[in-house]
């Protein structure tokens, strides 16, 4: 018999502290291969699904749409949050995706860079390089807003960097878009909790109700399309733009999304019916608190408007 202190009685008893005599699991491998579990997770929501794009294929009847512009193809790119998590490669990776869908134009609907509690100077720089990744779509229709972390940087330095590479910045404004004599109106309004949005201003009386010029709203936030839908200048609204909710960027199974920000609890992504208008909210590029995404990867959505 081997002495306790004899090597083959410590290789037992190590040997104890892994299985009980029964096989089952002790208390420190479980915790072990919980601590495994946690990083392998952590790797998984950082470094793959964070770098995963959906390609999401949807078409949307739009009421009033000509038959001129039916098939007319949107790609919405939303939340890109340059380099506070989002690195320069994964957004030229996101513009060579768009390019290859070939749309008839490109939707920017907000949160380009994030606030830095530190200051500002590192968002403006992100955003300069931002633009320029952003100006090597090939689209000849682009259009952005702001959202809510592009208004609390600052504004104005957001919309001069797109401004410098082509890319026009809807702030309260309409556009018409036009193809083989029809057209319909685009319309975007300023980010609506740190800017300062002007829904009559956005859809003028002059655009709202004319036949077969439907207007397609562009709003960084998708919770105040309830407040829209019911305002006179909402109701010439058929389709509306938004993101900022990141999808809820970590969901978990039975639990859905741990966190979602102000004006984005009640529609966190995908399409719904808000009122007389639909509302498609995209899950964005980026992420912010934490450099993770947990069943809800980036999207890039591809819309084909359908005349209805």
């Amino acid at each position: 018999m081997a002495h306790p202190f004899q090597p083959g009685t410590q290789q037992a008893a190590q040997n104890s502290l892994q299985l009980r005599a029964d096989g089952k699991l002790t208390r420190r491998t479980l915790l072990r291969g919980t601590a495994l579990g946690a990083v392998g997770l952590a790797l998984y929501a950082g470094e793959i699904e964070r770098h995963w794009i959906e390609h999401r294929r949807i078409a949307i009847p739009i009421r009033g749409l000509a038959e001129a512009m039916d098939g007319f193809r949107l790609a919405q790119v939303s939340d890109i949050h340059l380099e506070s998590w989002t690195e320069p490669f994964f957004l030229r990776e996101a513009v060579r995706l768009v390019n290859r869908m070939k749309p008839d134009a490109v939707m920017l609907t907000g949160d380009f860079i994030s606030t830095d509690e530190n200051g500002t100077t590192f968002p403006l720089e992100a955003m300069h390089t931002c633009a320029e990744i952003l100006s090597a779509l090939e689209c000849p229709t682009i259009y952005g807003i702001l959202g809510n972390h592009d208004a609390q940087v600052n504004p104005a330095a957001v919309v001069e960097a797109l401004a410098e590479r082509r890319i026009p910045v809807l702030r309260n404004r309409a556009v018409a878009i036009e193809r083989d004599g029809a057209r319909f109106w685009l319309a975007g309004i300023d980010d609506m909790l740190a800017g300062g949005p002007r829904l009559d201003e956005t859809i003028p009386e002059k655009i709202r109700g004319i036949a077969d010029e439907p207007v397609i709203l562009l709003g960084h936030e998708p919770d105040p399309a309830v407040g829209i839908a019911r305002q006179p200048a909402g109701q010439s609204v058929r389709l509306m733009l938004s993101g900022h909710t990141h999808g809820g960027q970590v969901r978990l199974p039975f639990v859905g999304a741990l966190t979602l920000p102000p004006k984005g609890k009640l529609f966190v992504e995908g399409l719904f019916t808000v009122g007389a208008m639909q509302l498609y909210v995209n899950r964005g590029l980026g992420t912010v608190g934490v450099p993770f995404r947990f069943d809800c990867p980036p999207e890039i959505t591809e819309i084909t408007l359908r005349s209805a």
